[in-house]
């Protein structure tokens, strides 16, 4: 935790200097005895300078100690409610005497309940700090998704499917696969069978089964997607046919 924690007593330029290191955007201040005595971020060195102060005075006038933290003893209903919080986006988490032990930032426990990790606050976070979060959208020729559950067993996904478009006619070797309408109405491909599909219809797709969705509408279709098994990479769609070309010979 060295990249996050500065001395109280340390400069404005030190703590800018470590700042520019850690890409963190903040930095706890702690004691001779490592006790949390504020939290200092780029945005109150920034009114700070607007206040008059300048890189060689320490960080003791600025930091920020009304800040909100954790114990190991706080719940996850607690950090949940304190990460609502647009103006909180990383809690110092600390001992009975307000001595530092971890720190949990917004981002790392998004990451931790999108990888169903155990809810644990003495867990190294900073280990998902190259992570991306799986909110990002993804496009596709038909549409878009995105993940909001990957494990190492199973996935989910919201998926869009444009008008007049359709996913490929593919199938899995190493997952299974439901599929739950939210809005719109189309055709399913699965197996040698087709299936009209609307809102709240539900799809199993077993491992080994050709499927493709058809919106053959003006409307978007959303569905929901769980994908159980042991892999769930891209290079595990076999595609049959595809109307935007994507079938390798």
């Amino acid at each position: 935790m060295n990249d996050t924690t500065i001395k109280y007593n340390d400069s404005v330029h030190q703590a800018l200097q470590m700042l520019q290191k850690n890409k963190k955007r903040f930095l706890i201040c702690i004691d001779e005895n490592k006790c949390v005595k504020g939290v200092i971020s780029d945005g109150d060195i920034r009114r700070s300078f607007l206040n008059g102060f300048n890189i060689n005075d320490r960080i003791d006038k600025i930091h920020n100690t009304q800040f909100k933290y954790l114990t190991l003893f706080s719940s996850f209903d607690e950090v949940c409610a304190l990460f609502r919080s647009d103006k909180i986006d990383f809690l110092p988490i600390v001992d009975v005497n307000k001595k530092f032990i971890n720190v949990l930032t917004k981002k790392q426990f998004h990451i931790m309940l999108l990888e169903n990790i155990d809810f644990d606050l003495t867990y190294d976070f900073s280990l998902f700090d190259n992570q991306k979060l799986e909110h990002e959208i993804y496009n596709r020729p038909w549409g878009y998704y995105k993940s909001t559950i990957l494990t190492a067993h199973a996935q989910s996904k919201i998926i869009t499917v444009f008008p007049n478009s359709e996913i490929s006619l593919q199938e899995h070797k190493r997952r299974e696969e439901h599929w739950v309408i939210i809005k719109g109405i189309g055709k399913v491909v699965l197996g040698e069978s087709v299936i009209d599909v609307y809102p709240g219809k539900y799809i199993y797709i077993p491992k080994g089964c050709k499927h493709q969705i058809i919106n053959n509408t003006n409307e978007n279709i959303i569905f929901s997607e769980v994908q159980l098994g042991e892999y769930f990479g891209e290079d595990d769609i076999i595609r049959y046919s595809d109307k935007y070309g994507r079938v390798k010979n």
